[in-house]
C-alpha cells in the first residue's frame, strides 16, 4: 500500500501559484469529471480567499498517477497563516517548493524551505512563471541554491531536481529553460515519485495517528484530519485519545466514520493503512495535535508545536448606540463561543480572558490573519468592537524585547524614497535594494512589528496602491522605546444624527473627512483625521439655516471631497490605544472608547 502512495506539500511565497498548480495537477490527471463544471484556483473554496486572491486554509487533494496516489497539500503563502503552513508539514513526505521566475526567494519562501529543511524533508524546486517577460530563471537559481547554503543542516539537503514550469498552462520541463508548447506536468509528477519517499510506518504495528487538523460538518459534528503513522484505522473501532491534558490516561472513544481524500472531494472507507492521511466523525473532544491510538499504546506521538502569536487585540461586546441593529449574534457568550470555536480548529490563534467579562483577548501571527478572523464573524452575523493591535513582548536576559519583522517592498523606482522615509520614524533600516521588474525596485528591511502596524496602509495611500508588500517574523529586538503613530488628531461627533452636506462642508477644510452626507453618526464617533494633533469635537449633522436671503451664491450646493473610506484592515491600523473599530454586518465604524466628553475626561484624569 505505502509503495504506492506519496504525500507532498506545495510551499512558496504569496502569490508564486502555488494554487494554479494544484489546479493543472488535478485537471491533467483526470480529477475532475467530464462534466464538472471547472473554476480557477478550485482549492480556495473560502470567500475570503477567492476576494483576496490568496490560500488561507491548508486544504489536501489526491491525485492518480499511473498506479501511484498522490495527496497534495495546499498552504498557505502569507506568514500570518504559519501556523497552516506547520501543520501542513506535519502530513507530508516531502515538499514541492515553487519560486516564481522574476521575483525570486522572498521572505516567505525561507520561512517556508527552514521549517522543512528542520523537519528532514526532500524539496523539488519549481522555478514557476518562466514566460514572464522579466523572467530571470538562471539567476533565481543562483540565490535560491545561496538559501539552501544559509539553511541546509546537512550537505544531502543541498542536491535537489530542478524543474522550469508554466504552472497556469501546465506546461514544465527538467532543469533551466522554457517548456515546449505541447509539453504537460509529467515531468514533474515522475520526479515527485522518485525524490519524495513512500510513507514508512508498519502497518502490523499497533495504530498510532496524529491529529494536524480540523473541520466541521452539520451531520456529523466536528472532524479530525490527520496522517496514520502506523498500524492500521478501521471503521467503528474504539481507539484511545491522547488530548493535551490527558496526563497518562487517554479517553476511550469510537470511530463513527472514515474518510479519505479523493481529488478535491472525500470518499468513505472501511479503513486507512499507515502513511495515508484520513478524516475521521465521531470523537467530539479531539483537538489539533491530539494522538489517536490502540487501547494498548502507552504513550502518544510527540505533540504538534507552533510558533507562538506575536500580536494580540481586545475584542468586546458592541457597545455603541447602534448595536444590535444589524447583527444577529451581540452578546458576550454568543462571542466567546465563537471563539472557542475558532481555536479549537486553528492551533496559531490564543485567546485569554481579561479584565472585563465583555472582553476578549485574541492573539495571532499577525493583523492579516487577525482581520480575516473578524471579516469571517461580521460574515456570519456578528457584532462587535475591537482594539488597537499590541505586540506581545517577552523577557530574554533580564531585558523587555518585542516582535521584529523582515520585509521586502516591491515599488516603482520614484517611491523607494516614500519607504526608507516611512521606516526611520519607525525604528526600521533597510537591509538591500536590488533592482526588480524594468521601472521597480525591491527593498529589504526590518522593523520591530509595532512600528509596522499602519505601514502598509501609508505604503499603498503613498503609491497608489502600486507597491507590492510582503512580512515575516525574524526573531526578537529589544523594546526601541516608543514609537509615532498617525499625524492628525481625531474628528469627533458630538451629537447622534446624520451627517449634512452643509456641515461637512465646513470640517472637510480642517481634516480629511471618513463619512459622506446622509450618514447616521453618534456622540463619540470619529469621522475624520483633523489636520493638526489635537482631537476636535465638531457638530457634522448642523443643517443649514432657513433665511429669506435668496442669491446664487447662497444656493450654491457644498463641493464634497470624497471621504476616506476605511476598510477593516485600515481602521485598525488608524485607531489609537483610547480607540475602537466597531464592526458590524454591514458597517465598520471608528469610536472613541469614552463617548461623552465628560468619560474621555475622567479616564484622562486617571491615566
Amino acid at each position: 500500500m505505502t509503495n504506492s502512495l506519496r504525500n507532498v506539500a506545495l510551499v512558496a511565497h504569496v502569490d508564486h501559484g502555488k494554487t494554479t498548480l494544484v489546479d493543472t495537477l488535478l485537471r491533467s490527471t483526470g480529477a475532475f469529471a467530464s462534466h464538472a463544471a471547472i473554476i480557477d484556483r478550485v482549492m480556495d473554496s473560502d470567500d475570503q480567499e477567492r476576494e483576496r486572491g490568496i490560500t488561507i486554509l491548508a486544504k489536501a487533494a489526491r491525485i492518480n498517477y499511473g498506479t501511484t496516489l498522490i495527496n497534495i497539500v495546499d498552504t498557505p503563502g502569507h506568514a500570518d497563516f504559519g501556523g497552516e503552513v506547520e501543520r501542513a508539514l506535519a502530513l507530508v513526505d516531502g515538499i514541492v517548493l515553487l519560486v516564481d521566475a522574476a521575483e525570486g526567494p522572498l521572505p516567505q519562501t525561507r520561512y517556508v524551505l527552514s521549517k522543512a529543511l528542520g523537519l528532514g524533508l526532500p524539496v523539488i524546486l519549481v522555478i514557476n512563471k518562466v514566460d514572464r517577460g522579466d523572467a530571470r530563471p538562471e539567476e533565481v537559481l543562483v540565490e535560491v541554491e545561496q538559501l539552501f547554503l544559509d539553511l541546509a543542516s546537512s550537505d544531502d539537503q543541498l542536491s535537489f531536481p530542478v524543474i522550469s514550469a508554466v504552472a497556469r498552462e501546465g506546461r514544465a520541463m527538467m532543469g533551466i529553460g522554457m517548456p515546449a508548447p505541447d509539453a504537460d506536468l509529467t515531468c514533474l509528477l515522475d520526479t515527485i515519485l522518485s525524490t519524495v519517499p513512500a510513507p514508512t510506518g508498519d502497518p502490523e504495528a499497533p495504530l498510532a495517528a496524529l491529529v494536524t487538523n480540523l473541520d466541521a460538518s452539520e451531520y456529523l459534528g466536528r472532524l479530525a484530519i490527520g496522517r496514520v503513522h502506523s498500524g492500521v484505522m478501521k471503521k467503528g473501532e474504539t481507539v484511545a485519545l491522547w488530548g493535551k491534558d490527558t496526563d497518562g490516561n487517554p479517553l476511550k472513544r469510537r470511530i463513527a466514520q472514515l474518510s479519505v481524500f479523493d481529488g478535491i472531494g472525500r470518499t468513505e472507507v472501511e479503513s486507512i493503512s499507515a502513511g495515508d492521511l484520513f478524516v475521521l466523525a465521531g470523537i467530539p473532544e479531539v483537538e489539533v495535535g491530539d494522538t489517536i491510538s490502540a487501547l494498548t499504546v502507552t504513550t502518544p506521538l510527540p505533540r504538534l508545536e507552533v510558533d507562538e502569536p506575536v500580536i494580540r487585540m481586545a475584542f468586546g461586546v458592541n457597545t455603541s448606540p447602534y448595536a444590535g441593529r444589524e447583527g444577529k449574534f451581540v452578546t458576550s457568550r454568543h462571542l466567546r463561543d465563537r471563539l472557542q470555536k475558532e481555536i479549537l480548529g486553528n492551533v496559531s490563534i490564543k485567546i485569554a480572558d481579561t479584565d472585563s467579562p465583555d472582553v476578549t483577548s485574541v492573539a495571532g501571527r499577525g493583523e492579516l490573519q487577525l482581520a480575516v478572523l473578524i471579516e469571517n464573524m461580521r460574515r456570519e452575523g456578528f457584532e462587535l468592537q475591537v482594539g488597537r493591535p499590541e505586540v506581545i513582548t517577552k523577557e530574554i536576559n533580564g531585558k523587555r524585547h518585542e516582535p521584529l519583522e523582515a520585509g521586502t517592498c516591491d515599488v516603482p523606482d520614484e517611491h523607494v524614497g516614500t519607504i526608507t522615509q516611512g521606516l526611520a520614524p519607525r525604528k526600521g533600516r533597510v537591509t538591500d535594494l536590488r533592482p526588480g521588474d524594468p521601472g521597480r525596485t525591491i527593498v529589504s528591511f526590518e522593523a520591530p512589528s509595532r512600528g509596522l502596524i499602519g505601514f502598509r496602509s501609508m505604503l499603498m495611500s503613498s503609491t497608489r496602491g502600486t507597491a507590492l508588500l510582503h512580512q515575516t517574523h525574524a526573531g526578537w529586538t529589544p523594546w526601541v522605546g516608543e514609537l509615532p503613530h498617525r499625524l492628525g488628531g481625531a474628528m469627533i461627533a458630538d451629537r447622534i444624527g446624520s451627517t449634512t452636506g452643509y456641515a461637512l462642508d465646513n470640517l472637510q477644510l480642517r481634516g480629511e473627512l471618513f463619512v459622506a452626507p446622509g450618514v447616521e453618526v453618534y456622540e463619540g464617533m470619529v469621522i475624520g483625521e483633523a489636520a493638526r494633533g489635537e482631537e476636535m469635537v465638531v457638530n457634522a449633522v448642523r443643517a443649514k439655516e432657513k433665511t429669506n436671503i435668496r442669491t446664487h451664491s447662497h444656493d450654491d450646493g457644498p463641493k464634497l471631497a470624497a471621504p476616506v473610506d476605511h476598510t477593516l484592515e485600515t481602521a485598525i491600523e488608524w485607531i489609537g490605544d483610547d480607540e475602537l473599530v466597531e464592526v458590524t454586518p454591514k458597517s465598520i465604524r471608528i469610536r472613541k472608547r469614552g463617548l461623552s466628553i465628560e468619560e474621555r475626561r475622567k479616564t484622562s484624569k486617571k491615566g
